[in-house]
């Protein structure tokens, strides 16, 4: 979401020692969401303007995520909805540019998953949510360069954050669900190493 998941800088400051910081690489990452329409079908998107950082200790635990996601990057493919959904009817993104997420505490080893909860701001309005979060792994690429992954979901009631449009249908139900799956698939890149 510039996600959130910045959706969405991913930066944070837990634990008594440092490690290193990664930061998120757009070319390898993706900020999605899925949310229901005519009530018998999804529409899904993305974001394609975001930044944020991984977050380590020096025993190699992820203890860390936070994100910020420009707002007017919404992509779903349809020119039309999209300047809806920029508009003041959903993401107001003229006046709130910027999707804000930021995770309280945690430590996670490598390919181990947990719940973890934090803070997102979306159209000034901020709630508390909680990822199903997988921490994938660091590898190192052919350059030298090291790299970490995570992958994540959640899902929120777009009408918590003031996203309240909607039409109702003849058949009953409305145009567009309250639920919204925000999905994360996130590789960054280590940036410095920290020390004490």
């Amino acid at each position: 979401m510039r996600i959130f998941f910045s959706i969405l800088a991913f930066s944070s400051f837990w634990g008594s020692a440092k490690g290193a910081d990664y930061e998120v690489e757009k070319a390898h990452s993706n900020v999605k969401f899925e949310v229901a329409h005519l009530v018998i079908s999804t529409v899904s998107g993305r974001f394609t303007d975001f930044t944020g950082k991984l977050d380590f200790n020096e025993k190699a635990e992820l203890v860390g995520v936070t994100g910020e996601v420009n707002a007017a990057s919404i992509n779903t493919d349809n020119e039309k909805r999209d300047k809806h959904l920029r508009s003041e009817d959903f993401f107001y993104s003229q006046k709130f540019p910027q999707l804000v997420f930021k995770s309280e505490a945690f430590r996670l080893k490598p390919g181990k998953k947990a719940k973890v909860k934090g803070s997102l701001t979306m159209r000034g309005v901020t709630r508390p949510v909680i990822f199903d979060l997988n921490f994938k792994g660091t590898a190192q690429d052919p350059w030298g360069g090291e790299k970490a992954a995570i992958a994540a979901t959640t899902t929120i009631k777009r009408k918590d954050f003031g996203l309240k449009w909607n039409e109702s249908l003849e058949t009953g139900g409305v145009l567009v669900g309250d639920e919204v799956k925000i999905i994360l698939d996130i590789q960054a890149n280590k940036i410095e190493q920290k020390k004490g």
